[in-house]
């Protein structure tokens, strides 16, 4: 049901393969066992019934914004299969019991309807999501220092005078696109309920599906913050299907919002681009890559190190693939999909190029570091001339 239904609908094709398992699977298994038991009290399930498989995944569809239209086209699709199944098993003695059994199945549909464009009509127009997007505005104007009061009173939250800092990042979609919209959105979704949960609905976030800030209320256990944080980091990866980085600061004073929103951002990036595994990050956990990427003539310099291997992708490969894999030649040939003897070769033509040896222990740091730099701040894309 759900392959021929939802399964089969654009967007809703180009989705991960588990995207509804978790959310529509339940809910198909729930009403179809209801229906079943309805027949067989010869009875039609009634709107309260149908409302309680329903209504929370057409709500969610809804915070989705997943296209009314082709949810109902996808149910509908769903229930010609079973129809079409239920018709080719029939023998010609039971074309009564099919036209009955199809009968109680129209009025399901029925229901079916009916509760999902109310419930779409209900979180269009609930108040619930104007608050959110309140609580978002003042988000925003916290991060930019601009005035509270009135947007405060708008959220019905209270502003304070310190807050937990948090970065949220996760590795971009490949593609943009109706599909990527729609992973987007459901992300947005799951972290808003994953930090209400966390705060009882006293945190405020800006978040757009790979990137956002967000602002909690003030914890007296720094230690017991960082647990959480690193917990819901794995809970969000879990159900993203991707890496989550995360990055905190405490104990923020309010005209200082801005510039810890930076900091954090900025070191989630950096933990996201260094290849780190899903999780929480400190300063003091990237403590010798933050200072690395601070703006002076250092930094320029560093990063100008593996210009002259721009040019030459495959150098820039092996020159990470080296970094990862150390003095595992094997592992990292191997994770390049290229014999020993051209990796080594190639990490031969980095020296040349560079002046700086991979497998010398200092000179490899300095690449490291100039590698780093380098996917903190890549050059322009100049557009070739004709």
């Amino acid at each position: 049901m759900l392959a021929l239904g939802l399964g089969a609908t654009t967007p809703a094709a180009g989705l991960p393969d588990d995207h509804f398992s978790g959310e529509v699977l339940p809910a198909i298994y729930a009403c179809g066992r209801a229906m079943l038991f309805a027949l067989g009290e010869n009875r039609d399930l009634t709107r309260a019934e149908v409302e309680t498989f329903v209504a929370p995944v057409a709500e969610r569809h809804a915070e989705d914004r997943f296209p009314l239209s082709i949810l109902i086209e996808a149910i509908h699709g769903s229930a010609q299969a079973v129809l079409a199944a239920a018709a080719a098993l029939a023998q010609p003695t039971e074309i009564n019991e099919l036209v009955a059994i199809s009968s109680r199945a129209l009025v399901l549909l029925m229901h079916i309807n009916v509760v999902v464009t109310e419930s779409y009509n209900d979180v269009e127009h609930s108040i619930y999501n104007a608050e959110r997007a309140a609580r978002r505005e003042l988000c925003l104007a916290l991060l930019r220092g601009q005035p509270t009061d009135e947007l405060a009173a708008r959220a019905a939250t209270p502003v304070t005078d310190q807050y937990t800092v948090l970065a949220i990042q996760t590795v971009p979609d490949d593609q943009p696109g109706p599909t990527a919209d729609l992973l987007a959105r459901r992300r947005m979704r799951i972290l808003h309920r994953a930090l209400e949960t966390l705060t009882n609905g006293t945190g405020l976030v800006t978040f757009d599906g790979a990137n956002g800030i967000a602002l909690l209320p003030e914890d007296a256990d720094p230690n017991s913050t960082a647990a959480l944080h690193a917990a819901m980091a794995a809970d969000l990866a879990e159900q993203f299907g991707k890496p989550v980085f995360l990055a905190n600061r405490v104990t923020v004073a309010r005209a200082d919002l801005p510039g810890a929103a930076e900091e954090v951002a900025e070191l989630a990036t950096l933990a996201r681009l260094l290849g780190r595994p899903t999780g929480l990050y400190r300063i003091q956990d990237l403590l010798l890559e933050y200072q690395l990427t601070r703006p002076g003539p250092s930094r320029d310099q560093l990063a100008g190190l593996i210009a002259p291997l721009l040019s030459a992708p495959h150098l820039l490969e092996a020159l990470e693939a080296h970094l990862r894999f150390g003095v595992d030649r094997k592992s990292a040939s191997k994770y390049l999909h290229v014999h020993p003897n051209t990796f080594t070769y190639r990490l031969s033509r980095i020296g040349e190029l560079t002046g700086m040896s991979p497998t010398d222990p200092n000179e490899s740091r300095i690449l490291a570091a100039s590698l780093t730099i380098h996917h903190m701040y890549p050059p322009p894309v100049v557009a070739a001339t004709q």
